[in-house]
């Protein structure tokens, strides 16, 4: 049986066993900014308990949350007990059995179901407008092409608004794009390469294709053919932004549009031909009305997770509303086809 290891060893092992986690999530595609702010939660846990981590026990926890964090704001104590649950994880699957051989000790994590820092809301629910109610808007939207002040501006925020709703990018998605980020070469309808898609859980940017489906294709044809020209007339620029700003950049050519304007934009023309709805339309809305209308539309969960970015499916699912009646009119269609199909036979 191997003696127990002595407290240089140990140090040792703690600090190895640190810097595989380290790496181990850099790996994973996590930013730095991410590891350093689970490096520094969980120091802070170690110089208040005074051993390695992998000594903490359930009642450990309970002193440190309920006492030293108590009055810790919310994000401190959910930041700390999702950082103890990581390592401990990591501890469980690369280190356990060479932590029981050296110690003695079975690696388990403190924080469980009883001591689990609570708090976490969930996010706001975003019911979107119906598709009539787009609908109403974009073609008001369009009316006002005819007859607005300043056409360029207001059909590249129209074009972007539709983007947005009928293909559910992300507004800094669609502000990042650039003219060359559109493939028309690629699919049936054309394709979007969004280089900036956002990632999940601090890892870095996740490109992605998006299929011009949905009547993109056409939208945003019309914009790069007409519209686009009235900002600049160099479309072989390299970095030339999809949706420019009218702002010139020190190389003569047009800045990209920011967030706060495409965000303005949309609440304006909410405001002007949706004055019944109660609440702000966002572009973080139009992409759950996205999402509900592809799948109602009969586009399964997979291909719609493909096509907003998400990594969890689950994530997606929050995403789609329903009319209170899709289930039974789901219902009715399953019947109406068995039927069908027995009619065949």
């Amino acid at each position: 049986m191997r003696a127990a290891a002595g407290p240089e060893e140990l140090a040792a092992l703690e600090t190895d066993v640190l810097a595989g986690f380290v790496l181990a999530r850099a790996s994973a595609g996590l930013t730095d900014g991410t590891i350093q702010s689970d490096v520094g939660h969980l120091e802070q846990v170690r110089a208040w308990f005074g051993r390695p981590l992998w000594e903490m026990e359930p009642a450990d926890a309970d002193a440190y949350f309920g006492t030293a964090l108590r009055e810790a704001a919310k994000g401190t104590r959910l930041g700390r007990a999702q950082a103890l649950k990581v390592y401990f994880l990591f501890l469980e699957l690369r280190h356990k059995v060479e932590i029981h051989q050296m110690t003695g000790r079975v690696v388990q994590c403190p924080i469980d179901e009883m001591n689990r820092p609570r708090g976490r809301t969930g996010a706001a629910l975003r019911i979107p407008p119906s598709a009539g109610q787009v609908d109403r808007l974009f073609a008001g939207w369009r009316a006002d092409l005819a007859v607005c002040r300043k056409f360029a501006p207001t059909a590249r925020n129209y074009a972007a608004a539709r983007l947005m709703a009928d293909v559910g990018l992300r507004v800094n998605e669609v502000r990042r794009l650039d003219l060359a980020d559109v493939k028309w070469e690629l699919g049936r309808f054309g394709k979007l390469h969004v280089r900036h898609g956002k990632g999940s859980r601090g890892s870095g940017p996740r490109e992605r294709m998006v299929p011009l489906i949905n009547g993109a294709d056409r939208t945003l044809r019309w914009f790069v053919e007409q519209v686009w020209g009235h900002f600049d007339t160099d479309h072989t620029r390299p970095g030339a932004p999809l949706f420019p700003s009218e702002r010139k950049t020190a190389d003569g050519g047009c800045a990209r549009l920011g967030d706060d304007r495409l965000r303005a934009a949309l609440a304006e023309a909410a405001a002007r031909h949706l004055p019944d709805r109660p609440d702000r339309l966002t572009p973080h809305v139009l992409r759950h009305f996205c999402a509900s209308q592809l799948y109602l539309g009969g586009m399964d969960l997979v291909a719609i997770q493909e096509t907003l970015g998400h990594a969890w499916i689950a994530t997606t699912m929050h995403y789609i509303h329903v009319h209170r009646t899709h289930v039974e009119d789901a219902w009715i269609t399953g019947q109406q086809r068995a039927a069908a199909r027995l009619k065949g036979l």
